[in-house]
């Protein structure tokens, strides 16, 4: 599974460390940035990761700023994008299998890593259920025209 991972300075500790988890576990992962802790604008990072994953050359996308916030209203301004700020399991897999979300965004100023990578993993880890689902997604795409 290919992942696109990318990060803000706030983000960037649990980018780097994420990273380093995932690929242990055979994830094919693209760093799209930041990196440094020095500050930086978040857009710059999460616009060319989400319009690779729009794209389809990724399977799913990760955003890590402070809050989670503004990486998801950055990525989902990208057509065909649907991100989702988690902070329990229990969003994630509801995002998923409900939402179809493409992109999993997370702050790294509200949970401790050990949240991020059980979150990210749960995220990965499910499927769409389809179904009634399909046709809410479907209007999603339909306000974009795709």
């Amino acid at each position: 599974m290919k992942i696109a991972l990318g990060s803000d300075h706030a983000g960037y500790e649990f980018k780097t460390a994420l990273s380093s988890f995932l690929k242990e576990l055979s994830y094919e992962v693209t760093d799209f940035g930041c990196n440094t802790k020095e500050s930086c604008d978040y857009p710059d990072f999460a616009v060319p990761l989400a319009r690779e994953v729009a794209k389809g050359a990724y399977d799913f996308g990760i955003l890590i700023c402070g809050s989670g916030i503004g990486m998801s209203i950055v990525a989902n301004k990208i057509e065909g994008i649907r991100a989702a700020n988690c902070c329990t399991v229990g969003m994630a897999r509801l995002a998923r299998r409900h939402n179809d979300a493409n992109i999993l965004t997370l702050g790294a100023r509200i949970l401790s890593f050990e949240n991020v990578k059980e979150i990210a993993l749960a995220f990965l880890s499910e499927k769409f259920d389809g179904g009634r689902h399909s046709v809410r997604v479907q209007k999603l795409h339909n306000l974009t025209g795709k």
